[in-house]
């Protein structure tokens, strides 16, 4: 499993096929993520939800991440179960078997006779969605807190690049499945309040990669035991059994922490509203539509996942020339992501073509680069071993409750701003230029 020179760190160096199978089952939890993110609008509003209450149904995913994954790193942290895997494995197959389940119920919200605009029709998504968040975030925090726990400093930018990849490998195929099945032959539309099958096969798909690449990361990795794991960081094997007090780990966190959280803060609101309102401001600017019905707002959902497939391409592409920049010029790379992410957002407003959106959307999947290339990999090398994955947990609170302030804010922002999906854009572009602003602040990250 792995070579016997180690890191100054003391964590052995791990073989690249390690690295890889740690990460492996990150494409399919991504798949199940983006499937969420990317449908989530158009299978609310085909179910007759009003654009204007989409808020209350995003907001769920974020909720449920800023309390579940300090609860799994906190109990992940003091778990040790070989027969299931070790530390981090054993929650992984509970997210995945929880995951799997729900993503066959989600895109048949509309099929069950609850009637178009409902609000059984409505409670029924709701809950499936938050259900399937939950699930999703206990499946998805185990890899971020393996390479925390296995790989050593040096190797730890090139695990978490795999982790960047396979997960817009798989955010890749999630946005083109609807798009590749409707080419196939698939119904793109359905009757009204129903969802199109080309979604509901596409969900089932991304269940069995869920399964299938998850199953190869718990067989193929073997997490250290508590002694070992306390031998190669430098800890005694009762440090990570210590309560562990959020509040007092908070307040004890490394600057790195709280800079790169301020970052987050701003990149994350703003890619709330991209996927909040992204189906419904293509289909009002190129498709000329704001009916949740009609098989002009079904195309321009389908285009969506072109988009978001796009996005992610460019994401792949961008993260590759991050990796190349030198540490000294680590903020200018950040910066400079963010900003032409800012620019694709806010030229969203003035596009009219699906082809021109390409554009558009490039340049977001820069900013998606930059926001999954930096974080982890700054706050990782600034943390010990000790309470490893409730750190992690903590700092996805970055993550979660900027999406939370977004979709709260929206409910006063959307009627300010003329009930246009498309203004919301300008809006998160805005947001995202502050964040690429915000990124000097991080300048003692580098020091930790």
């Amino acid at each position: 499993m792995s070579e016997n020179n180690t890191s100054t760190t003391g964590l052995p160096k791990l073989a690249k096929s390690t690295i890889w199978m740690i990460n492996f089952g990150y494409l399919g939890v991504q798949t199940a993520f983006t499937l969420q993110s990317s449908q989530m609008s158009r299978i609310f509003q085909t179910i007759g939800a009003d654009p204007n209450n989409l808020g209350w149904f995003f907001i769920l995913p974020p909720l449920a991440g800023i309390i579940v994954q300090p609860i799994i790193g906190y109990y992940s942290d003091r778990t040790w179960a070989p027969k299931l895997g070790g530390r981090r494995l054993p929650y992984l197959l509970l997210g995945m078997l929880v995951a799997v389940i729900v993503m066959l119920l989600l895109p048949n919200s509309g099929s069950f006779g609850f009637g178009y605009g409902s609000l059984a029709a409505l409670w029924f998504g709701a809950i499936t969605v938050a259900l399937l968040d939950l699930s999703s975030n206990v499946a998805m925090q185990p890899f971020k807190m393996m390479v925390g726990d296995m790989v050593n400093d040096n190797q730890k930018s090139y695990a978490y690049g795999i982790q960047s990849f396979l997960s817009n490998i798989g955010a890749v195929l999630a946005a083109i499945f609807p798009f590749l099945l409707t080419l196939l032959g698939v119904s793109n539309i359905a009757p009204k309040g129903v969802v199109p099958q080309s979604v509901v096969i596409s969900f089932y798909v991304g269940a069995a990669l869920l399964v299938v690449t998850s199953l190869f990361t718990v067989i193929r990795v073997h997490e250290y035991d508590p002694t070992t794991y306390a031998k190669y960081h430098g800890i005694s094997e009762e440090d990570n059994k210590e309560g562990g007090n959020w509040l007092t780990l908070l307040k004890h966190a490394p600057k790195a922490f709280w800079t790169v959280t301020l970052v987050q803060f701003f990149c994350w609101f703003a890619f709330q509203y991209l996927w909040t309102y992204s189906a419904g401001a293509i289909a009002k600017n190129v498709w000329n539509t704001t009916n949740a019905t009609s098989a002009g707002y079904q195309a321009a959902g389908n285009w969506y996942g072109v988009l978001a497939a796009v996005q992610s391409i460019a994401a792949v592409v961008w993260s590759y020339v991050l990796a190349k920049v030198p540490n000294k010029y680590h903020k200018l790379g950040y910066a400079g992501s963010l900003f032409l992410g800012s620019l694709g957002f806010i030229s969203v407003f003035f596009i009219h073509s699906q082809w021109a959106l390409i554009i558009s959307y490039t340049l977001i999947g820069i900013a998606w680069a930059g926001m999954n290339t930096y974080p982890l990999t700054i706050v990782t090398n600034a943390l010990s071993g000790k309470h490893m994955g409730t750190y992690l947990g903590l700092f996805n609170g970055s993550i979660c409750l900027p999406q939370i302030v977004a979709s709260v804010l929206s409910f006063g922002l959307f009627p300010l701003l003329g009930n246009s999906q498309v203004n919301m854009f300008v809006l998160a572009g805005i947001v995202l230029l502050i964040g690429a602003l915000s990124v000097g602040t991080i300048k003692e990250t580098y020091e930790n």
